[in-house]
């Protein structure tokens, strides 16, 4: 399986910024689309941002102009920047990363990481 490594939580103050950075390791073939989620206490996941294969960003209206996301493909990495964050930017955040891994043959995958806490102090 793809295993994902998110690092780069923690507390911040309001206005302040974060980057959070998100591995992909395991038998991997290519990587599509990666991105983040997150999802705050008593609220369903929402997506924050996503990147293509090819570099097509999107981003929800709510981080849109404060959340850039960026990806490494040498490296298998992606970066989400959060500047100007939000009390309502507090959350856990996901990394998620789609491709092709090779389990013999070459199978698509989706996988998740553990989550990250971004913690946004009022």
């Amino acid at each position: 399986q793809v295993q994902l490594a998110e690092s780069g939580g923690g507390l911040v103050q309001a206005g302040g910024s974060l980057r959070l950075s998100c591995t992909a390791s395991g038998s991997i073939v290519s990587l599509g689309a990666m991105g983040w989620y997150r999802r705050a206490p008593g609220k369903q996941r929402e997506l924050v941002a996503l990147i293509g294969s090819g570099g097509s960003t999107n981003y929800p209206s709510s981080v849109k102009g404060r959340f850039t996301i960026s990806r490494n493909n040498t490296k298998n990495t992606i970066d989400l920047h959060m500047n100007s964050l939000k009390p309502e930017d507090a959350a856990v955040y996901y990394c998620y990363a789609s491709g092709f891994e090779r389990r013999l043959g070459v199978h698509s995958f989706t996988s998740w990481g553990q989550g990250t806490q971004v913690t946004v102090s009022s």
